[in-house]
């Protein structure tokens, strides 16, 4: 008997890819038993496009959210904890998040749970993004041993409830604080080279132009308490391979430096935050190792 899964999507104003999401979805070779997808107080057609398939496939459900004037990231962490609270009754095995945003191939999500039934101590697993940029998918920069990429995060049920979901963080990142913690509960983390994800728009790209994004990058960084010496190093590792090159990097340090001049405040618990930052140091020392 195949494993139980349901999903949810939080959405706002996202009529150009929404349909493409679900028809991907609605292909799948194991459907999920239940599809929340949470509309948060869109203006477009995404409510119109979600209705209309919601009429015709059970396993879908709608939901609306009226939201505040103000927009920041938190906000997509609340119509997903909508979504996970319509089907928290529900039997499942696993909860997987999904962006309104992306397309997938049709035995998807029977890879994904043949990773986790191989894996008992997989508690976060999913595929790798490759995001539209210029016409040309570019593969996300993921080290596929910790980190999956959150539009497409998929959590055993036990290590989600363990974790007690995503932290609402403004400035975002809640995707890599729910691995830290996962982790800091026994659990594996991991992302699968052999599962493509197409993204259809850029990570971040909310924040503006490409240099813009860094520089929001790293006043997120800040915010939920990576280590300073970490950052500077992923910045200078990336400067020569992430474009913009070498003025994206600066960018992104000069939004941490700020973030931490400013004393921009955390949101993240203090024993989250010495979690990650020792295993930073941990990743840094290694590489650092690896080079004498």
């Amino acid at each position: 008997m195949a494993s139980t899964y349901v999903l949810v999507t939080a959405a706002r104003n996202e009529q150009a890819y929404i349909e493409r999401t679900i028809q991907s979805v609605i292909q799948q070779t194991i459907l999920p038993s239940r599809w929340v997808i949470v509309s948060d107080a869109s203006t477009d057609r995404t409510d119109e496009i979600v209705r209309q398939y919601a009429a015709e496939h059970s396993f879908m459900e709608f939901v609306r959210l009226e939201s505040g004037s103000r927009r920041n990231f938190a906000c997509q962490v609340y119509g997903q904890d909508a979504g996970a609270e319509r089907v928290q009754d529900l039997a499942y095995e696993f909860i997987g998040m999904l962006d309104a945003d992306i397309t997938i191939a049709p035995d998807y999500y029977e890879k994904v749970l043949e990773k986790f039934a191989c894996n008992p101590k997989l508690g976060i697993g999913g595929g790798v993004l490759f995001d539209s940029r210029g016409g040309r998918w570019i593969r996300q920069k993921v080290n596929v041993s910790l980190n999956v990429s959150g539009p497409v995060q998929m959590f055993r049920r036990r290590c989600y409830e363990e974790i007690g979901g995503y932290i609402p963080l403004e400035r975002g990142g809640q995707d890599a604080i729910a691995e830290v913690m996962a982790r800091m509960h026994g659990w594996e983390v991991r992302s699968f080279n052999d599962l493509r994800v197409l993204h259809h728009k850029a990570t971040g790209a909310c924040c503006g132009s490409a240099v813009v994004r860094r520089f929001h990058f790293g006043i997120r960084d800040y915010s939920y308490g990576s280590h300073p010496l970490f950052e500077a190093a992923k910045c200078l590792g990336r400067a020569v391979t992430e474009q913009p090159y070498v003025l994206g990097s600066l960018f992104r340090l000069s939004g941490y430096f700020c973030a931490l001049l400013s004393r921009e405040p955390k949101r993240v618990p203090s024993d989250v935050i010495q979690y990650l930052r020792r295993e930073q140091l941990q990743r840094l020392y290694g590489v650092l190792s690896r080079g004498n």
